[in-house]
């Protein structure tokens, strides 16, 4: 069959190598699905993989794109989880920014009844990445004091969520006194602006309580002041990185390697003194293990979550204005793109 994709040509390095292109595509194999794709998620790790800097960017030309919606349009006859016509949700590693795929069954599951196919799209990868930094990384326990960077996104609110199921004192913080409203509407239990004042602000904000987790996606002197400011016994989560985010084309080498070059630096001998931990991890580690996947899955399916919250969309053919404002970091929830 023919479908659309947004195609990075002849391979990655400039968000300007994304073409839409008309290509064919193969029947499944025994143990997939193929998937007439609704809508798409919008994710930084997709914005690295365009650039060329995420560890795992495909060689070559690749389509970008970790989750989707749809409808399961075929199906191998070794799928026992879903049939044709039925609606899903589900991640892939690459490939997403499509009308049309072909999936491990393992890697769909049902769409929840009464969410919409842009719901569907904005709630696997960030939810796993909020519950395994919190739950399997952090060890999150009812009284915990946690700080989510870069709150009013799809993982912080997740994040906020997940937390506040097991009884912990949520801070969240944001790049604009914009998002603070929307931090106190999620149930946020205090919301501070990034500045240069962080580490002094985030001590007002956390008055006599210990800072027992850290989600960390902004690097620099905002990683370490949290690291600072953490208990004995704390740990930091580190997904991302999003002082390395950019708004141009390319990627601007000189200020990477400056930035690289000023990266906050952890010795491991004051780590053991400090009684401190420091855990990163992607998701690409759970698409690739996918029965820790699907016990994560089991696991939320028993919280009360809510549904997602979808804060821009946009039309297919309009995807790369989806890129550009992505890239501006001036959004809140979910980046979604409708086919």
């Amino acid at each position: 069959m023919q479908r659309r994709s947004w195609r990075l040509m002849p391979k990655a390095g400039s968000i300007d190598n994304l073409k839409l292109v008309d290509e064919s595509l193969e029947e499944p194999e025994s143990n997939e699905v193929q998937i007439e794709v609704k809508a798409i998620g919008f994710n930084f790790a997709d914005i690295f993989a365009m650039y060329g800097l995420y560890g795992a960017t495909p060689k070559g030309s690749f389509i970008p794109g970790l989750e989707f919606s749809g409808v399961v349009s075929k199906a191998g006859k070794d799928v026992v989880n879903v049939k044709v016509g039925d609606a899903v949700m589900g991640v892939t590693k690459f490939g997403g920014y499509t009308s049309h795929l072909n999936i491990d069954f393992r890697y769909v599951i049902p769409l929840p009844g009464s969410w919409n196919f842009d719901e569907g799209a904005a709630y696997l990868v960030q939810v796993l990445t909020a519950y395994y930094a919190l739950i399997e990384l952090g060890n999150l326990k009812k009284g915990h004091t946690v700080l989510v960077q870069s709150a009013a996104g799809g993982v912080g609110i997740w994040a906020n969520r997940i937390a506040k199921q097991f009884g912990a004192f949520t801070i969240g913080s944001v790049g604009s006194s914009s998002k603070l409203k929307f931090l106190e509407s999620e149930g946020y239990d205090r919301g501070m602006v990034r500045s240069k004042n962080f580490r002094a602000d985030l001590k007002r904000n956390l008055g006599d309580r210990n800072l027992n987790i850290v989600m960390e996606c902004v690097g620099g002197q905002i990683l370490m002041d949290s690291y600072v400011s953490m208990a004995s016994e704390g740990r930091m989560i580190v997904y991302g990185s999003a002082r390395y985010a950019q708004t141009g084309a390319k990627p601007n080498y000189l200020k990477l390697v400056w930035q690289f070059y000023k990266r906050p630096k952890l010795d491991p001998q004051k780590m053991i003194e400090q009684n401190k931990s420091v855990m990163g991890f992607n998701l690409i580690y759970l698409y690739e293990n996918a029965e820790l996947l699907h016990k994560i899955l089991g696991e939320l399916s028993k919280l009360d979550l809510g549904k997602p919250v979808v804060g821009h969309t946009f039309e297919f053919a309009n995807l790369k204005d989806a890129v550009k404002l992505f890239q501006t970091g001036n959004t809140t929830g979910k980046v979604v793109v409708k086919l």
